[in-house]
């Protein structure tokens, strides 16, 4: 999809009137006096967090951002593999897929030895590896992927709509409190109501206000951490120029004018480029430079050389400081407390991580903070789960934001070093040839599929991994084609999972498992659907459907033409809804005509089968043998509450 030619407009680009583009922001009227969470800022981790919660209608949720309204322009656009799994679950992969820009290769670009002023390309990759994910790494403004979860808020049970104009003054918390423990108290900013002051309880609130976070500092927390004392600018420009790799992501490495990366925008025009600028004094800001956007332009001119590069329109750019900053916890209960008292107080994103944008982490790993938050908190309010669940937040993630840290003060002090010179090799400084090294290294780390949970109440031990080799406990569920056995559709197994909040467990069957009455299969079936200790039958409220807690599937090892619907358990075909409908699409098999058989993909031990638990968030929480029917129950008894 090509747009942005005659220059950038904001908004959905399939609309021809650009006044028709973005919709203004609904009045969502006075807050509410009371709701379970108050979440505070419209940014990426926020709008994740708002979207999988308005998906609960007996959660009131409330969020709240300085801004008069949606964000039309710039900011971060990077959205990794990972990332996009997520998506599907939310609704609107396929959408995002049709306007981003895909980034399938990567170009490296390095000073020709012959000629040092001059650039000449010295390397092109595949961007991610084969097979990494179904999905690709791709570039779309944040504006639009706030705009998609508007739309999923606006289509939920709840239809949550953000208040907008409104900034946190302060909190305070009260610990003894046994229905809103937390009260905040805003400030109204739009001219028809400027100045007035309005307050709110809650059970729960979450910080996702940025790097100058309100909520961090209300909770004594504070962001640790170093300055590389490196300028760095960005900005997005329609520009014509005879540099041949326009439209491939490139890492471009100058002799003596600093680097680039650049990175083409959807729209089939517009590029975002991020250029190396001054180096600072040691606390120094980058606001005393007075850093003009002529100066960035100037300044990729002189990386290019002998390349031209004429700047038509500028849509969107900015100066920033590289630095890594992280606290050393994300909620408010200190590390020596947990046990004496529960979380109610949380930070996500920028308000407990900031980083430089290169990595192209920041939105990704601030999503998945949202991601990991929302449906702990809807299992707690909503009873399914104790309240202790929610300590499991901030040991989870705050070690994934280390890592993001080491990873990108490492990845961009690579890319500010001087380059060594052929005169002078054992000289200070990097080769360009260790540029692209470490990239193809950090590959799974940038696509957002090198996250791995430790052990802990929700990630079990490893004691029967060799079972899926390929389904690493602790790591996101990797999907892989599969065919639906009622209707023969080709799908995607890891595409069952939605965003709303339930359990997965896959049964990946024995060579011979047909699901007679003596095999293993039909014995687990029958184990969920009538055993005391089932935890389906422990765990499902009265009168919801079966499936509506923990979502049970099952993977057939035989093609999809010689088995039989009618011959399976009644467990695979639930009775649901009003009517007590039948729901056909609880079983699969292997994608044979496309020749790539989920068993072999994923390391299943054909001989014995396993079952696979996935949590809310996609993640592997365990890997257990198919009568492993008191693991089973024990693994879910540990955080869940019994409701039958």
């Amino acid at each position: 999809m090509q747009f942005h030619l005659n220059g950038f407009e904001p908004g959905d680009p399939e609309i021809f009137h650009p006044e028709d583009r973005y919709a203004a922001p609904v009045e969502a009227g006075p807050l509410p006096e009371e709701v379970d969470v108050l979440i505070v800022g419209c940014g990426p981790a926020g709008m994740t967090l708002a979207a999988q919660l308005s998906a609960f209608p007996d959660i009131r949720t409330c969020i709240v951002d300085q801004r008069s309204g949606p964000l039309l322009r710039g900011q971060a656009d990077g959205i990794a593999c990972r990332t996009m799994e997520m998506f599907h679950a939310f609704g609107f992969a396929e959408r995002v897929l049709q306007e981003s820009y895909w980034v399938n290769e990567t170009t490296f670009w390095k000073p020709d030895d012959a000629k040092r002023e001059n650039i000449v390309r010295s390397g092109r990759i595949d961007d991610t590896e084969d097979g990494l994910s179904e999905f690709p790494h791709v570039i779309l403004n944040q504006a639009r992927v706030q705009d998609f979860f508007l739309d999923v808020m606006r289509k939920s049970p709840t239809r949550l709509e953000p208040h907008y104009s409104r900034r946190l003054i302060d909190l305070e918390t009260d610990p003894a409190a046994s229905d809103y423990p937390v009260t905040a108290r805003l400030e109204r900013l739009e001219p028809s109501h400027e100045g007035e002051i309005e307050i709110i309880k809650a059970r729960y609130v979450v910080g996702c206000d940025g790097a100058r976070s309100t909520v961090r500092k209300s909770i004594g927390r504070a962001l640790h951490g170093d300055s590389a004392n490196h300028a760095w600018g960005v900005m997005d420009v329609l520009a014509v120029t005879d540099f041949p790799d326009i439209r491939l992501k490139a890492l471009i490495q100058s002799a003596g004018e600093g680097s680039i990366v650049l990175i083409p925008r959807e729209g089939g025009y517009m590029v975002r480029i991020y250029v190396e600028m001054d180096k600072l004094n040691e606390n120094e800001r980058v606001a005393s430079r007075n850093i003009t956007v002529d100066k960035l332009i100037a300044a990729v001119q002189r990386v290019l050389h002998p390349h031209t590069f004429e700047v038509k329109e500028v849509a969107w750019w900015s100066v920033y400081e590289i630095g890594q900053r992280l606290t050393d916890k994300f909620d408010d209960v200190a590390e020596d407390a947990i046990g004496e008292r529960l979380p109610h107080v949380f930070i996500a994103g920028d308000a407990c991580h900031t980083h430089s944008p290169k990595a192209g982490q920041g939105m990704n790993v601030s999503m998945q903070d949202g991601f990991n938050l929302g449906w702990k908190l809807a299992a707690v309010l909503q009873g399914r789960s104790r309240p202790d669940l929610l300590h499991s937040y901030s040991a989870e993630r705050q070690t994934i934001a280390k890592e993001l840290i080491d990873f990108d003060r490492e990845w961009s002090a690579m890319l500010s070093a001087p380059l060594k010179s052929p005169d002078d090799p054992d000289g200070d400084g990097v080769e360009p040839a260790e540029v692209q090294k470490y990239f193809v290294r950090s590959g799974r780390y940038t696509a957002g599929t090198a996250t791995r949970y430790t052990p802990s109440v929700l990630t079990g031990e490893a004691t029967h991994q060799h079972l899926a080799k390929g389904l690493t406990i602790g790591t996101r569920f990797h999907s892989a084609p599969a065919i639906r056995l009622a209707d023969a559709k080709p799908t995607q197994l890891g595409h069952a999972a939605k965003a709303d909040g339930r359990w997965r467990i896959y049964a990946f069957a024995g060579a011979e498992d047909r699901a007679a009455p003596s095999s293993r299969l039909r014995a687990l079936c029958d184990f969920l659907a009538g055993s005391p200790t089932s935890p389906v039958k422990r765990h499902t409220p009265a009168g919801q459907d079966i499936d509506s807690v923990i979502d049970f599937r099952v993977v057939f090892q035989q093609a999809h033409r010689t088995l039989a619907v009618e011959t399976m358990p009644t467990f695979l075909l639930p009775r649901k809804g009003r009517y007590g409908l039948r729901d056909y699409e609880k079983m699969f098999c292997p994608d044979f005509k496309s020749g790539q058989d989920i068993f072999d993909m994923r390391g299943i031990d054909r001989e014995q089968g396993c079952m696979v638990l996935v949590r809310p968030d996609q993640y592997v929480a365990h890997v257990l043998p198919l009568d492993g029917y008191a693991e089973l129950s024990a693994f879910f008894d540990g955080f869940m509450v019994p409701q039958n």
